[in-house]
């Protein structure tokens, strides 16, 4: 028997997070309509994320405003901000990325790398091509059917309790370190650190090209593409999207591509692909944005083979969430992880180390 699972805000955690349960699913084109509710002729002037509290069952006021945040809930057709005051004849409506659907989390017995695990919490390394949760698409085959299996003779683990669980993502085909809570008050105290950005994160890319600097910072504000809803962007501007600000610093060079270290500020859905290619240095591989094309290097076919080679040793964009820090929220301890680097990241790596050791690249 597995455990039926419908839809209500509490799927998304208390961070700033929340883009990123858009990032690990396969998301179908456009959003799909979750809630509506009409203002009544008399109703006076109310922020939408008061109205909506009154109105919504088992979320809370923090969901709320994320969800306004990441352009979830409209007003007669316009995405708002959680500061809106509904007003009399307003056609509200919550949106997400996949369609309303109810469906069982049913228990199975996938090989799990976990990294740690105590009374708390577990964390696990995920592989690429896992996506973390059940959704549009991906039924089965989840982590969160993994955990499922696993943690089926804990008394206090429920995997329909939105309460409980994964507190942050990384998308399907990023594989890295991710903090799962086993009890509520666990997952609010992690989330927190998530929202509060005091958790420390690390992720390992291979990017196109040489970078100017060896160390530096990207900021950019990152929202949805608005000619392809798949992907996300960076406004420059500063009038669209949110804040995301990310560190990095080079840690080796291979003449055409460079290995490089990320440190994430915000967590917004993409962000580093995203950063990476507004900066002119793709994430190796990452077909969403154009990293599986041939941007840097020689024209000859022999060098073609040689990145066909490289895209199928490792064929998905070259990204490992490789360290993850937070503060224990019982023993209040400063835990601190870190994980090798995948096989088919580590032969991609390898194989551009003993290319450019060959003298080929000038």
């Amino acid at each position: 028997m597995g455990t039926k699972v419908g839809f209500d805000m509490n799927e998304y955690p208390e961070d700033d997070n929340l883009d990123d349960e858009i990032e690990s699913l396969d998301e179908p084109e456009g959003l799909y309509e979750h809630f509506r509710f009409i203002a009544d002729k008399n109703q006076s002037l109310l922020r939408i994320d008061k109205f909506l509290i009154d109105r919504l069952t088992n979320t809370s006021r923090n969901r709320v405003q994320l969800a306004a945040e990441a352009d979830y809930i409209l007003v007669n057709g316009t995405p708002v901000k959680s500061n809106y005051r509904v007003k009399p004849g307003d056609v509200i409506t919550i949106m997400m990325s996949r369609p309303r659907h109810e469906f069982d989390i049913i228990p199975e017995e996938i090989p799990l790398d976990i990294v740690y695990e105590d009374a708390e919490l577990l964390v696990v390394n995920k592989p690429a091509g896992m996506v973390v949760h059940p959704g549009h698409g991906n039924y089965t085959g989840t982590l969160v059917n993994g955990l499922a299996w696993y943690l089926k003779d804990d008394p206090y683990y429920n995997p329909a309790d939105p309460r409980l669980g994964l507190v942050h993502r990384i998308d399907k085909d990023t594989s890295g370190l991710l903090v799962i809570a086993k009890k509520p008050e666990t997952k609010t105290n992690l989330g927190l650190q998530f929202f509060n950005k005091t958790t420390k994160r690390k992720y390992w890319a291979l990017v196109w090209g040489i970078l100017k600097e060896d160390e530096g910072c990207i900021e950019g504000n990152i929202g949805r593409d608005t000619h392809d809803r798949l992907k996300m962007m960076v406004f420059p501007d500063g009038e669209h999207g949110k804040t995301a600000v990310t560190r990095y610093h080079v840690l080796e060079k291979f003449g055409y591509v460079s290995l490089v270290e990320f440190q994430l500020e915000t967590g917004r859905t993409h962000q580093i692909r995203v950063h990476s290619k507004y900066i002119g240095h793709p994430v190796f591989n990452d077909e969403r944005y154009g990293g599986n094309l041939i941007l840097k290097g020689l024209t000859s076919s022999k060098y073609k083979q040689f990145i066909h080679n490289c895209f199928t040793i490792c064929p998905r964009q070259a990204l490992h969430a490789k360290t993850l820090g937070f503060v224990h929220p019982v023993s209040r301890e400063e835990m601190y992880f870190d994980s090798e680097a995948p096989d088919d990241f580590g032969r991609l790596i390898d194989k551009w180390r003993n290319y450019y050791a060959t003298g080929i690249i000038q």
